[in-house]
């Protein structure tokens, strides 16, 4: 949420934001890393042009096993999809063989890409 909210400032950062979008710390099975996952795809979806390089890290979350990173990501490439369209339709493409839960469809139909 800071990141969001630091607008230009936090452009250097990205790169560092978009290695948290796999971030995992498990204990006895449990996966804590979620609310670090989800953060992540908030702050990238808040940053136009300068997350474009990261549209396909956020574009994996859409098959994550937590719903609340599914949601964030899909949010985030939503957010994206007026100016940079393409970018994410080719992202989020990527991702389409393993859509459990049809939102990379969802996207791509948005986009006008879907099938």
């Amino acid at each position: 949420e800071a990141l969001g909210k630091h607008g230009e400032a936090a452009v250097p950062h990205l790169a560092a934001v978009a290695n948290c979008l796999s971030y995992r710390w498990e204990i006895n099975g449990t996966d804590y890393g979620t609310s670090v996952r989800a953060a992540a795809c908030e702050a990238l979806g808040k940053h136009g042009e300068a997350a474009e390089p990261h549209l396909g890290g956020i574009a994996k979350r859409l098959q994550d096993e937590d719903e609340d990173v599914r949601k964030a990501a899909y949010n985030a490439l939503k957010s994206h999809i007026e100016a940079r369209g393409q970018a994410v339709a080719a992202a989020v493409e990527a991702t389409k063989k393993r859509d459990r839960w049809g939102l990379a469809r969802k996207l791509l139909d948005e986009i006008g890409k879907g099938s």
